[in-house]
């Protein structure tokens, strides 16, 4: 008999949302709050939680019981996929909509985290170093803000349960996450709009992917929500890879409307400029569509192709 998970396979998924009120003026520059976001926050993190003497991730004595290292340098491990050199970083963070935004002081704004490590989620870990991170500054000007509040969101992007209300930190009980089931449409689906909502870069054999046809997106979101599944949640999707991406190489593109976005970052520990583009815009495909809906749907949350941690590769598709 066949096990229950591998019949109706589920993604889990801590979505969550910070409230500030900016105590100076703060500026995100275009096309980077969530790079802005993601460089202070690994700095903080580090800071705060790591031992001064820590010689690095990589070969400290203590990175098993680190938060730090399981969030920013996390290896594979026994569990994880074999022949993965990097694993992904268990969280994305979502703030398109501070794009070139200036906030004055007294302005409250919001950024999404979502956060993939169901297992161990440092959820008092994120409140203190995302205040520590506003009263150090965000932006390149950094601009100071205070944390007023954060929430579990609800899969339809709606707050559900407090961590944070008022400054005041609650006690994290039966904090559950989105379950986000796999299974296939029970409607029959021909066709279908893809909005790639932000920057998207597809790794393929040959190197990066020129456009999205569709066998190599969906092979890009499956391997990620099973990789995150297998590091961070209840072990690796049980589905026949093999025959899947079989069915995905009859789903066709019909019509496209995508643009190229060039925008670099700088990093502030190298110096180094880092690409930070890919295309942006909508793609129609037409085929078999059913049982592909509900991973397509999943990377809403997970982002798909490179740097989804600094906001890249977010997608959406109808409800």
């Amino acid at each position: 008999m066949q096990d229950c998970a591998e019949l109706a396979p589920v993604f889990e998924v801590f979505p969550l949302r910070f409230h500030f009120v900016a105590q100076e003026a703060i500026r995100f520059p275009a096309g980077k709050p969530a790079n802005v976001l993601r460089g202070g926050f690994g700095l903080t993190f580090r800071r705060l939680v790591c031992i001064p003497e820590c010689p690095g991730a990589e070969t400290c004595t203590l990175r098993s019981s680190c938060a730090y290292a399981r969030a920013f340098e996390p290896r594979t491990g026994a569990n994880g996929p074999s022949g993965l050199a990097d694993a992904p970083r268990p969280f994305v963070f979502r703030a398109r909509h501070l794009d070139s935004v200036l906030l004055n002081p007294g302005q409250p704004f919001h950024f999404d985290f979502h956060l993939f490590d169901v297992e161990q989620p440092p959820f008092a870990q994120l409140i203190e170093v995302f205040a520590e991170l506003g009263r150090e500054g965000m932006g390149p000007r950094r601009g100071k803000a205070d944390l007023v509040g954060a929430y579990v969101l609800d899969a339809a992007g709606c707050p559900r349960a407090p961590l944070l209300v008022s400054g005041d930190a609650t006690r994290e009980l039966a904090l559950s996450p989105v379950v986000l089931p796999l299974r296939p449409a029970t409607n029959s689906l021909s066709r279908i709009t893809v909005h790639f909502v932000t920057p998207t870069e597809l790794k393929t054999a040959g190197g990066l992917a020129s456009r999205p046809d569709f066998p190599i997106l969906f092979s890009r979101i499956r391997d990620r929500i099973s990789t995150l599944k297998a590091i961070y949640g209840r072990g690796p999707l049980k589905i026949d890879f093999q025959a899947m991406a079989k069915r995905a190489e009859s789903v066709v593109m019909v019509h496209s409307d995508l643009r190229h976005i060039r925008i670099e970052r700088c990093s502030s520990r190298t110096g180094q400029a880092h690409p930070l583009g890919g295309f942006t815009g909508t793609v129609e495909y037409e085929g078999e569509l059913a049982e592909f809906l509900p991973y397509l749907q999943a990377a809403r949350w997970t982002g798909v192709g490179r740097q989804t941690v600094w906001g890249k590769g977010e997608i959406a598709v109808p409800a």
